[in-house]
Parts: structure tokens; sequence; C-alpha cells
């Protein structure tokens, strides 16, 4: 089956991902993690993008993040792409490609999504196994959503600020999120629109992006059409 071109829609959230070439490691130290995060937040204020979650793990890097324009997110990623593999093979001595061909990308409803979303970003290094906690990992938003760190490439959303009417309840109510177990349902739908390009949302969402888009977000049915009976 062809691949989808990618849906961009100004200032409808988007979940990213990126990974390294076969998966191959794309961080090796904390030098590393932390000269993608500055050229980030370069790319991020350059092409007008709001950052609201993220996670770099050893070998690909999850972003949710909201465009003032349709083009926004694609320049951003390609202009950090460019300029970290420039960093990494240099710093490294080595030659070639470094991401798994172009990122994977899907929009994000609000109502009902989204706060699934920063959630499962979050919580990836806690799934991989790495940490009991995502307080306990450092290169994820975690710590700026959940407890108040300061940073300059976080911009809340939305859905985030109406948690709560203040900084403290707002945060408390962020972490209240993270106590129960992940659903499910939630977790497929999230990991099989990021795959498939799809919006990820309920049908009347779905039919608002095709509206607008002209791009179907449904995946089609596989094999042969039937014939039609006479």
């Amino acid at each position: 089956m062809a691949r989808l071109p990618r849906v961009h829609l100004a200032g409808v959230p988007e979940h990213i991902i990126q990974r390294g070439n076969n998966r191959q490691v794309c961080f090796a130290s904390d030098e590393d993690f932390a000269a993608y995060a500055h050229w980030l937040k370069e790319y991020t204020a350059e092409f007008g993008v709001h950052m609201h979650a993220w996670v770099f793990m050893t070998n690909h890097v999850h972003l949710l993040c909201t465009a003032s324009d349709n083009s926004g997110i694609s320049l951003m990623m390609q202009s950090l792409g460019r300029q970290y593999v420039r960093y990494f093979n240099q710093r490294y001595r080595r030659s070639g490609t470094l991401w798994e061909g172009r990122f994977k990308s899907c929009l994000v409803q609000e109502a009902h999504y989204i706060m699934a979303v920063y959630r499962y970003i979050e919580m990836n290094p806690v799934r991989a196994g790495m940490v009991a906690s995502p307080a306990e990992y450092q290169w994820s938003s975690y710590a700026i959503n959940a407890m108040g760190k300061q940073s300059a490439l976080c911009q809340p959303h939305a859905s985030y600020l109406a948690l709560a009417d203040t900084e403290c309840e707002r945060q408390q109510s962020y972490r209240d999120l993270f106590r129960h177990e992940e659903n499910e349902a939630m977790l497929a739908d999230i990991r099989s629109t990021i795959k498939s390009g799809m919006a990820l949302g309920n049908e009347r969402f779905k039919q608002e992006v095709e509206a607008l888009t002209g791009r179907r977000q449904h995946m089609g049915q596989r094999g042969r059409p039937k014939l039609k009976q006479d």
C-alpha cells in the first residue's frame, strides 16, 4: 500500500515520532541529548511551533506540538534533523544517514485524546523498563508538566491549562493522570495512528480533517474489493 502524505493543520496538535535508522542509537551521551534539546528549542521558535511534551530515548524521540501554520512542523523537523545529523556524524566520526527516513506524525483531537498523548509520551521510559517512574527520567517534559521545572522549550497546551486554575493545582492534577494504569485501547489507538499517519480522534474529528485536507483518515479495507452481486 502506498504511503500516505503527512497531514499538517495550523492550530491542531500533532504527535511526532522519529527513529534512528534500523533503530540504531541516536543519543550516546547526555551531551547529545542536550544538543538536540538546544536545537529543538531554536527551531520551534524560528518556525512558530509550540512544544507541549517530549521524550528523547536512545534511539528515537516523541514530540507533541502545535504549529502556527501548515508548514511549521515540517520545516522544524527538516532543520533539526539536518543539524543534529551533522553534529552526530562529526562527533562520532561517522558518515551517512542517522534517521529512519522521514518522521511519522498524526493530528490529535484535543478533547479526550491530547492528555492521553501527553502521558503516552512521558511514560515511554517506564514502559521501556528504564525507570520506575517518569520523574526519574531526565530527558522528558514530565518534570516541567508535573513538577513545575522551568523550561523555555515547553509551552502548555490549552487542555493542560484547563486541568486547574493554579500552577500548583494543575501540576497535581497532571500527576494524578499517571496514577492509574494506562488504557490499553487508547495505547493501541495512539500506536496505530502514529504508524499510519491517520488522525487520532473520534469519527467527527476524522471527518473534519478529511474535509479540510482532502485526504482520507480511515484505513482502507485489505484485499481485493468484492464483486457486486446481481
